[in-house]
């Protein structure tokens, strides 16, 4: 059977028609660290190879991931457009990986991660980081992230929240 015939979800890279999506799903995944549509077509537009969606066969949006080339020891700012990539990134970054709460459970999430880590890999990074909110921590460590800590992402950090915990991976 086809994926649209068993409803099967399935991720696939992200198009500026799943923008509407993404913002669904953020918005219910990550309720206290809100960001719009504008900030999500953004990180598309510079790195779309970093940009799946988790669809069902509707078509319609599940999930989301969005990664791409970044510093160590740094998280953008929520809800703020990237003027640019880095010109010399030193690891990848995990931006988001959210499910809507219809997707979780079926191992999807670990998929993502899975993408993610395999985009970074392709794209010649050695290493991965995140920043782990909604007390996922414990999720991202089962990936095989650990956390770091620097004075700079001590200081970021308070802006994602009292849970919020900076990890990186080695790819």
């Amino acid at each position: 059977m086809s994926q649209a015939a068993t409803g099967a979800l399935m991720w696939r890279p992200m198009t500026d028609a799943d923008l509407d999506g993404v913002v669904a799903v953020a918005a219910e995944a990550f309720p206290d660290h809100p960001e719009d549509r504008v900030c999500f077509a953004n990180r598309l537009g510079l790195y779309p190879a970093g940009c799946r969606i988790l669809a069902d066969g509707t078509g319609g949006v599940a999930g989301y991931l969005i990664s791409y080339p970044w510093v160590l020891d740094a998280a953008p700012d929520l809800n703020a457009l990237l003027p640019g990539l880095p010109e010399a990134p030193e690891v990848f970054y995990l931006h988001d990986l959210a499910l809507a709460s219809r997707a979780r459970g079926g191992g999807h999430a670990a998929r993502g991660a899975a993408l993610a880590v395999d985009t970074a890999r392709a794209a010649g990074f050695s290493a991965i980081s995140l920043t782990a909110v909604n007390n996922a921590a414990p999720f991202w460590a089962r990936q095989g992230f650990i956390p770091r800590t620097s004075p700079a992402m001590t200081v970021k950090l308070s802006s994602y929240g009292a849970d919020a915990v900076y990890m990186v991976r080695t790819v």
